[in-house]
């Protein structure tokens, strides 16, 4: 061990002539300790959160999005067929989606409809169960394949505004109407509420409703066509660089869309108040190392002699710098290591023990998510260590800059 680290490992052990100068370290390592652990664990939430959402958006919404330029794709078995040729595929979903109102006895409001074909290798693609869509959405089928009243799925909250649960009756009012002498006419039928799901995401279980596809197909009026294909592949954060291969294969007028750019606003707000959590709980970190800097500032006041006596034997000014640098990163060392050890203790009992729980009418979610990244910890100590380092440098160059028969004299 060089002469360096152990004079300052023996400052760090000395009692201080002052305890205030003592009182100040303790204080700076706590400091450091807070700061780290409180940013391990809001960072660890809001990735958490970003999974969450992650999840039940994928688990409503195809990974990629086929669409055909110009009206409905009338071809889209040959699609499909075009698509698991191309590329690797874990399944393909044809799909009718339009907005239409929903009315029942106790209330009227708006509904992104999505028809989907529970016999299709793949209809799980849309968040439903196959099993489910089969069993619900073909009840309004008899034997005979003659339709009386169809089924409808519902999300939670929709079904609550219209005031319905399962086996009751609504109308579908779709503005693809008919001509009639008093001008245009919307087209109205009859559902029958077969199933309510709940995907965990308000503004899916607030507005999405499914019906059969020849339903939605008899509803808009575009007989054997659909309006999308959803492609489910097996690594999700590939599927912007998937898209854009399968739009170069299938070619003009077919054009597709990723989950990433589908949801990028939403995604990058999540992002943006991730960084910005991470920026104010950084200023806790700052506050200790100001601390860090005065401690070492009256250190090199209280010890003045000392560092004349190391400089008239010779000591250069960067061992002298080297001194303080090593006593200042000692205290941030121990506050960061403490502060990730809380930290990451704090966010396990979090994930696992659910202390805190929220109102599910109100968030989306009823207790905190909490997801441990690697990479997010090892940002945050790095920067800890790098704040605590950087308040070490003014006290070690004034120590270093010294001028020893002045300290002498007047020390």
């Amino acid at each position: 061990m060089s002469f360096e680290y152990f004079i300052g490992r023996r400052y760090l052990k000395s009692k201080q002539k002052h305890g205030f100068i003592s009182f100040i370290t303790v204080l700076s390592m706590a400091g450091v300790t807070v700061g780290v652990m409180a940013l391990i664990i809001v960072i660890a939430v809001m990735s958490g959160a970003e999974s969450y959402f992650k999840s039940k958006i994928l688990g409503v919404e195809p990974h990629i999005i086929v669409r055909r330029h110009g009206g409905p794709l009338d071809e889209y078995r040959q699609v499909i067929e075009r698509i698991e040729n191309a590329v690797d595929v874990r399944s393909v979903a044809p799909f009718v989606d339009t907005q239409a109102m929903l009315r029942s006895s106790r209330g009227i409001s708006g509904t992104v409809l999505r028809g989907l074909d529970p016999d299709y290798a793949g209809s799980e693609i849309m968040g439903i169960n196959r099993q489910a869509l089969k069993e619900t959405l073909t009840s309004g089928i008899d034997a005979g394949g003659q339709a009386r009243v169809p089924g409808i799925i519902l999300g939670r909250n929709l079904a609550d505004t219209l005031g319905v649960s399962e086996g009751e009756s609504l109308y579908l009012i779709s503005p693809r109407g008919m001509m009639s002498p008093v001008g245009h006419m919307p087209s109205m039928k009859r559902f029958r509420v077969t199933g309510v799901f709940t995907s965990g995401f308000y503004e899916y279980d607030a507005s999405l409703a499914y019906i059969h596809l020849n339903a939605a197909q008899d509803l808009l009026r575009i007989g054997d066509a659909v309006t999308g294909i959803g492609i489910k592949i097996p690594d999700i954060y590939r599927a912007d660089i998937v898209a854009d291969e399968l739009a170069g294969k299938l070619a003009y007028p077919f054009w597709t869309v990723d989950w990433m750019k589908l949801n990028r606003n939403f995604f990058a707000a999540l992002k943006l108040e991730k960084v910005a959590m991470f920026v104010i709980l950084t200023l806790i970190i700052l506050v200790a190392a100001f601390n860090i800097a005065s401690t070492l500032i009256m250190m090199v006041l209280s010890k003045t002699r000392d560092i004349a006596i190391l400089k008239t034997m010779g000591a250069p000014d960067r061992s002298i710098r080297r001194i303080f640098v090593f006593k200042g990163m000692i205290i941030g060392t121990i506050g960061t290591l403490l502060g990730t050890v809380l930290g990451t203790g704090g966010s396990v009992l979090l994930k696992y023990y659910k202390f805190i729980e929220l109102p599910g009418d109100v968030y989306y979610f009823t207790s905190l998510p909490v997801q441990l990244e690697i990479f997010d910890i090892l940002a945050i100590v790095a920067a800890a260590l790098v704040i605590c380092f950087l308040a070490t440098l003014y006290p070690a160059h004034k120590a270093a800059r010294l001028n020893p028969v002045e300290a002498l004299r007047y020390g």
